[in-house]
């Protein structure tokens, strides 16, 4: 169950669509496919198999876990290096530290998410903190990486640490979905997160039967990723579940419902509303570096091996990469 959620949702702003906007029809639905990251904590590639032009501006995401730890099972990631683009790393249960080469770092924990921008790059770590570690416990999060338009590609590296109280919570007509506004606009409501490319990033958790039409920009693209639970996308009602996507085409609303009867494991439909301004661009992604050029790529790997995008603390030298 995601850490933030209120007791009576009739009681929090209420959004709908407009009644004559121009409803996004399912182009197509897909299941990610499960494997694992860094030091072996289990993910779904929740974009995987998407075209481009149906992401742009967003890379690729990953779902981190649903995992209950047992003691010392707790993993993270090596150091690594980033240039490019833009991290979200939003925690929807549990606990995730994060340290970089030019000494910034933090925790984010139940509903925090941190928006890293890498900019023109640095490495970092993140891992489950010792207590963590120690005792186990529950792990789920997603991290979304967000295209930097070619202007901003170079930009200093910063953090946006978002806590959970601080998410705008909204709600539909009739208090059946609760709506946690992580990013953009929606009805005249901001998230938080910032960008440098105009997105819109929603948890949404719907209750059995409950359905959301929401107005969507129309020069944003729109996906649907389904955390937990199974329902439908769009006015037609195409089947989704836990671990696919469906990928919405052009419009100005998008619908999302919750079948009447969920699974023993699932009580609700918990699902990721995603979209944004395409930002038409020459994309060439290689690793942990997302760049317009292939130039550009061997630029970054020459600085990364070069010491240019920082270098790992001493006390942390054992767990870099080739160390």
């Amino acid at each position: 169950m995601p850490a933030v959620t209120v007791d009576n949702p009739l009681s929090l702003p209420r959004v709908a669509a407009p009644v004559d906007a121009l409803a996004r029809e399912v182009l197509a639905v897909t299941t990610a496919p499960s494997g694992f990251e860094g030091e072996g904590f289990p993910v779904r590639r929740a974009f995987a198999g998407i075209a481009h032009r149906h992401l742009d501006p967003l890379i690729m995401m990953d779902q981190m876990g649903e995992v209950d730890y047992r003691p010392g099972e707790p993993r993270g990631t090596p150091w690594h290096p980033h240039r490019g683009f833009e991290t979200v790393t939003y925690m929807i249960d549990g606990t995730l530290d994060h340290q970089d080469s030019q000494g910034g770092g933090g925790t984010i924990t139940d509903g925090d998410t941190q928006w890293m921008t890498a900019g023109s790059g640095l490495l970092h770590i993140e891992a489950p903190p010792e207590p963590l570690v120690v005792s186990g416990g529950l792990f789920h999060g997603l991290q979304l990486w967000v295209n930097l338009p070619a202007r901003d590609k170079m930009t200093t590296p910063r953090y946006q640490d978002i806590r959970g109280r601080s998410v705008p919570l909204l709600t539909s007509p009739d208090g059946g979905a609760l709506l946690r506004l992580i990013a953009g606009e929606l009805d005249g409501h901001s998230g938080p997160g910032v960008t440098h490319t105009p997105i819109t990033m929603i948890h949404a958790t719907l209750a059995p039967g409950a359905e959301v039409t929401l107005p969507w920009p129309s020069a944003f693209n729109g996906l649907a990723y389904v955390l937990a639970g199974h329902g439908g996308a769009g006015e037609d009602h195409r089947p989704i579940r836990r671990g696919q996507t469906a990928v919405y085409g052009p419009g100005a609303s998008l619908t999302v419902s919750a079948a009447r009867r969920q699974d023993t494991r699932d009580t609700d439909l918990d699902v990721v509303l995603l979209g944004g301004r395409p930002l038409g661009e020459p994309v060439a992604h290689y690793g942990p570096f997302v760049m317009n050029t292939r130039e550009e790529l061997r630029q970054a790997l020459d600085d990364f091996r070069g010491g240019r995008l920082g270098t790992v603390p001493v006390a942390h030298r054992s767990s870099a990469p080739g160390g």
